[in-house]
């Protein structure tokens, strides 16, 4: 199987939050989506390695804020790169308020978020899903959903290209490695001598 096919699927993009006594948590997921309309209900799978998934497993409710086109790189990086069993990730986060549920859900770079409570669960092996009745919702800017593939377009800083140092032809481009190159160097593409280098 191909399974650049996969990457294909249009995933939205969202922050679960979720609350076990004085312990509040979040972290990022793609795997939300609406299922029926009457009863209104959703899914959410949650990867077991996260905390927020034991939270929701023990206590049945969470919230999901869905990020939109105006999330910054730092909303993903404050909740997906970090446990919430080694921090806390709202003990100075300023962006959210809490619904009638008593939970977070976020309120910069969202355009809406859901209250729900779980119906049902499924074990999926690495995960578990979530069936859900929807409780609460509100829309919070008009703002275009993002979607993964946004994310990475869009909103994903690009790697760091790693500055080569050394010597460049100035006729091809190509770049001699190294702090001394020797008078008698020929470019290996474009058949130039040591003359046609330049510093970089």
């Amino acid at each position: 199987m191909d399974m650049k096919a996969m990457f294909q699927l249009s995933y939205g993009l969202f922050v679960v939050t979720a609350k076990e006594g004085e312990k509040d948590n979040g972290c990022i997921t793609n795997t939300a989506g609406q299922v029926t309309t009457t009863p209104n209900r959703i899914t959410l799978a949650v990867n077991k390695n996260n905390y927020t998934h034991d939270m929701i497993l023990r206590t049945g409710v969470f919230n999901v804020s869905i990020l939109s086109e105006k999330a910054v790189f730092d909303t993903f990086r404050h909740f997906g790169f970090q446990s919430g069993r080694d921090v806390d990730k709202f003990a100075d986060y300023g962006s959210a308020k809490r619904s009638a549920n008593g939970l977070y859900y976020i309120t910069e770079g969202t355009n809406a978020y859901l209250s729900a409570k779980v119906v049902d669960t499924m074990d999926l092996g690495t995960h578990t899903l979530f069936l859900a009745d929807v409780t609460d919702g509100e829309v919070l800017d008009s703002a275009a959903s993002a979607t993964y593939a946004y994310y990475h377009s869009n909103i994903k800083p690009a790697p760091a290209k790693e500055e080569k140092k050394g010597w460049r032809c100035k006729i091809c481009g190509y770049i001699y490695e190294g702090d001394v190159l020797p008078e008698d160097f020929i470019c290996p593409v474009c058949k130039h001598g040591a003359a046609d280098f330049e510093k970089i």
